[in-house]
């Protein structure tokens, strides 16, 4: 029996999977987040752990004899924060989170500090980075920047607590900009810019790799036995890649969480950063990945749900799939970047817009809207994978190779199908598609425990699968001219 622990930015969800690739037991706790200042986003690192020790009871209660034979646990999580520590390995300030600001004038100042930050990289430097936060707190918070001994990752504080040691993975370390992508390897030369070496770093392992064993003090608390063996990880992308089985080149999915991802692994280093398009290590060794990413998707349904009161996102949807084509036709337009954006943009200042409201329009128009906002934002990023071209064996460029459908925006047919017709492409919605991260981390814990990857990697039975279809393209064809035309008319207005 395996684990999986996957850190979201809204909560923690865990997964039991047994040795048949099943997935016996779930379970979920939430996680506030702070909002400081306008821009900003973090949360506090006991909160996650507070959150692990609920799900653990949880799947203890559900699954008593199930969860006494776990033999690993793996990790995933919400990527780019930045968990300082002092020498003592205390929490010197909340986490600076991947959806937070505040650090866009320290991007600038990091490329022009390293020329060849985005070779070594294979990424723009970004606010939503480590890096340039690191950068940020030593110009306005320079007594907390003075005391960090150890720079970590959400989820490899989580192993902290759980092992005792200081590890990350390749495609959690490849989020940070002090990779050197292709040699997955610190860079010194990235690090020194921000006034930090290597020794602020955690030791670095593949995925499937094991990083150590359950600290005996938490075994006896849990209920487990000894030498359970935890095994690196991954980013929560890369992580659901795992989970779907997409672990060669080409393969891919389309991710619906809180932000939105388009992702296909690539078996070679491949920088695109012409367009913001993320070069990324994957958490399997020697493959890599393409990733566009836009900081809101089904994050912004449950906006619209608030918003519009109705406490239901699941009503809402059905609201919007009885709209006939000419009310989706005359819906506003709605860019979706709540939070700035990243891929294609690379704006932490672009705001959410509805264009074209009416007093005609009710909440059902609105929630359309937000669906369509969020498919166009998707498709910007897979047009800015397929304009730079296919990695080495990879068929990014491919319009017609299908992908899966993960995340929690996933269970609304209606946003599916939208989505399948915007992206001209194939979607398949997975068995589980809500839990994938959870399942990939569980999967790596098998992987860890010295399971084959082949055996472990097999792609999830679909439970539906989604397909273009024409009249819907032609509608969405001439709406998506009209909504890639408002970035640039309101850029300066942001």
């Amino acid at each position: 029996m395996y684990l999986g622990i996957d850190l979201g930015t809204s909560g923690v969800k865990l997964l039991l999977l047994d040795d048949a690739r099943t997935v016996v037991a779930t379970a979920d706790a939430a996680v506030p987040q702070l909002r400081p200042q306008p821009t900003r986003s973090e949360q506090h690192p006991a909160d996650w752990w507070t959150a692990v020790e609920t799900s653990v009871a949880q799947l203890r209660a559900q699954a008593p004899a199930a969860w006494a034979q776990v033999r690993g646990i793996g990790l995933s999580g919400h990527m780019h924060g930045a968990v300082v520590l002092d020498a003592q390995g205390q929490v010197l300030r909340p986490a600076i989170l991947w959806n937070d600001g505040r650090a866009s004038a320290e991007c600038a100042q990091l490329e022009s500090a390293v020329p060849s930050s985005r070779q070594i990289t294979g990424n723009l430097a970004m606010p939503g980075f480590t890096a340039p936060k690191l950068l940020w707190l030593r110009t306005h918070e320079p007594a907390v920047f003075d005391q960090i001994r150890t720079v970590l990752l959400p989820k490899d504080w989580l192993r902290l607590q759980l092992t005792g040691d200081a590890v990350s993975d390749m495609s959690d370390a490849s989020g940070t900009l002090w990779l050197a992508v292709q040699a997955r390897a610190w860079s010194p030369a990235m690090l020194q810019a921000c006034g930090l070496d290597v020794s602020h770093m955690p030791t670095l392992a593949e995925g499937s790799a094991p990083t150590g064993t359950l600290r005996s003090d938490v075994a006896r608390r849990w209920g487990l036995g000894d030498s359970i063996v935890v095994a690196a990880g991954a980013g929560d992308n890369a992580a659901s890649a795992v989970g779907v089985g997409a672990r060669t080149a080409g393969q891919g999915f389309v991710s619906l969480g809180t932000s939105g991802v388009v992702f296909r692994v690539t078996d070679a280093f491949a920088p695109a950063t012409e367009r913001a398009v993320h070069a990324f290590a994957h958490a399997l060794p020697q493959r890599w990945h393409h990733m566009s990413v836009m900081l809101s998707a089904a994050s912004a349904f449950g906006w619209v749900t608030r918003l519009t009161g109705r406490g239901d996102e699941a009503q809402l949807s059905d609201a919007v799939s009885v709209l006939n084509t000419t009310r989706q036709a005359q819906a506003p337009l709605f860019l979706p970047y709540l939070s700035g954006e990243r891929t294609p943009h690379n704006n932490a200042a672009a705001t959410g817009v509805f264009m074209g409201l009416r007093a005609e329009h009710e909440a059902a128009d609105l929630a359309y809207a937000v669906m369509e906002g969020v498919g166009f934002g998707l498709l910007d990023g897979l047009n800015a994978m397929r304009a730079a071209g296919p990695g080495k064996g990879s068929d990014t460029g491919r319009s017609d190779a299908p992908l899966a459908l993960v995340g929690g925006g996933a269970r609304s047919s209606p946003w599916a199908q939208l989505l399948a017709s915007a992206l001209g492409t194939p979607l398949q919605r997975p068995q589980g598609a809500h839990a994938a991260a959870a399942l990939g981390a569980a999967r790596l814990a098998a992987m860890a425990c010295g399971g084959d990857e082949a055996h472990w990697c097999q792609p999830l039975p679909a439970d539906a699968t989604f397909m273009p279809q024409p009249a819907q393209q032609a509608q969405l064809a001439e709406r998506y001219a009209r909504f890639v035309a408002l970035y640039p008319a309101l850029q300066s207005q942001f």
